[in-house]
């Protein structure tokens, strides 16, 4: 479904992706891990298309990313963002159904509104919450309005960005297993992007370590726990000492 070759990018003197090849199957969701820093944030970007890559090519269902229609492109994708990314200005209803409202293919008001109090029953949400304000919800279900958004035009391609990032650990399981559930049932592609290895072990099904601008390792979530690899498992098991340098 995705396809990275040799990805290369760099802002200045800063080269950040130098050689990225990742492979992603039809149905299948991959987690990619790695410090902060580390480019994951820039390799997803990349696969949108937000950034111009420098080397390489990004494929998706076949077709380079930078040589289709934009707009036919991003309608096979939803994404949850890191810090929720609502608009405080809009009712939650408004910021779910914040695509079907528009463009070529928009949905009438009614018909969006109804869309959009489903798709947060999908993620445990109920109807009294549609006419209510980011600013009035937790953090906890602002996520889940992200998510509910991610889906709500039941794209092929799922990225998920940090999605437990600022949550307890209670309900950093319940987005877990919301968005475990909901990429089974839709039958989604799915990205994720983490440093939370609870998250990891909860969505995955294949696994790539991200750092120093290069996939150090990639497989199946089943070998997680004794690839081998001295990166992955520094990184797993959060140790000081090893390849990674930690930064004192």
């Amino acid at each position: 479904m995705i396809k990275l070759k040799n990805v290369h990018k760099s802002f200045g003197n800063n080269h950040v992706l130098k050689g990225v090849n990742i492979e992603i199957k039809k149905g299948s969701s991959l987690v990619v891990i790695g410090g902060s820093g580390t480019g994951k944030s820039v390799t997803l970007k990349c696969v949108l298309g937000l950034v111009t890559l420098d080397k390489g090519s990004i494929h998706v269902e076949g077709r380079d990313v930078n040589k289709t229609d934009r707009d036919a492109f991003l309608s096979k994708f939803g994404m949850l963002f890191q810090g929720g990314a609502l608009f405080d200005s809009l009712p939650v209803w408004q910021n779910v159904a914040f695509r079907l409202l528009r463009g070529p293919s928009k949905k009438l008001h009614d018909e969006a509104r109804e869309i959009a109090i489903e798709k947060l029953r999908r993620v445990g949400l109920s109807r009294n919450v549609a006419d209510k304000f980011p600013a009035e919800l937790s953090g906890g279900m602002q996520k889940r309005v992200g998510l509910a958004r991610a889906i709500s035009i039941d794209p092929d391609i799922i990225f998920f960005d940090e999605p437990t990032t600022g949550l307890d650990p209670i309900m950093s399981g319940v987005i877990n297993q919301l968005i475990r559930e909901i990429v089974v049932e839709m039958g989604a592609t799915a990205m994720t992007i983490t440093h939370d290895m609870s998250s990891v072990r909860a969505i995955a099904d294949d696994v790539a370590m991200l750092h120093d601008g290069v996939i150090k390792w990639t497989g199946p979530i089943a070998d997680l726990d004794h690839s081998n690899n001295p990166y992955l498992d520094q990184f797993v098991n959060g140790r000081a000492d090893g390849p990674i340098e930690a930064i004192r």
